[in-house]
C-alpha cells in the first residue's frame, strides 16, 4: 500500500497495474489514447493520490526506450507540455515576457528530453523561436 503518497511502494508496478485496470497493456497505450493531456493530467487519472506526473513520464520513457521509440515519445512530451506551459497558445508577439515564456517551455521539454535526444530538441527549439508557428493556438473543447 501506498497510504496517498506517490513515492511509496513499487511505482512502475503501481503504474502498469493502473493501465490494466483501465483495458491498457501498457503505459504508452493510455498515454496514446489521450494525446493532448498533460503528464499531470495522466498522473491523476491513474490515481491522484499515488500517482506523479514525472512518474508517468519515467514509465513512459522506459517504454519507449525498450521499444525504439525515444524518438516517439520526445514529440509526445512536447504536445503534452506546451499547452500546459503555453495556455493561451503561441504568442504572437515576441516580446520580452512571451519570449521568455516560450524559452522557459522550450527549456522545461529539453530537460525532459533524454540525453540521447538533447541535441535534437535543442535545434526544434531554435528552429521554433526563428519561425514562430502563429498557428499554434490552444484546443478548443
Amino acid at each position: 500500500m501506498t497510504d496517498g503518497h506517490p513515492w511509496q511502494g513499487n511505482i512502475k508496478a503501481r503504474l502498469y497495474e493502473r493501465a490494466r485496470e483501465r483495458g491498457y497493456a501498457s503505459l504508452t497505450a493510455f498515454a496514446s489514447d489521450r494525446p493532448t493531456a498533460s503528464l499531470v493530467a495522466l498522473a491523476e487519472e491513474l490515481g491522484r493520490e499515488d500517482v506523479a506526473g514525472v512518474q508517468v513520464l519515467s514509465g513512459l520513457l522506459y517504454e519507449a526506450e525498450q521499444s525504439r521509440q525515444v524518438t516517439r515519445f520526445v514529440r509526445d512530451v512536447l504536445v503534452r507540455m506546451l499547452p500546459q506551459s503555453l495556455p493561451a497558445g503561441w504568442p504572437a508577439v515576441q516580446d520580452g515576457e512571451n519570449r521568455f515564456s516560450i524559452a522557459k517551455a522550450l527549456g522545461r521539454w529539453i530537460a525532459y528530453t533524454p540525453g540521447t535526444h538533447k541535441g535534437r530538441a535543442r535545434r526544434v527549439a531554435d528552429a521554433l523561436l526563428a519561425n514562430p508557428p502563429c498557428w499554434l493556438a490552444p484546443a478548443r473543447t
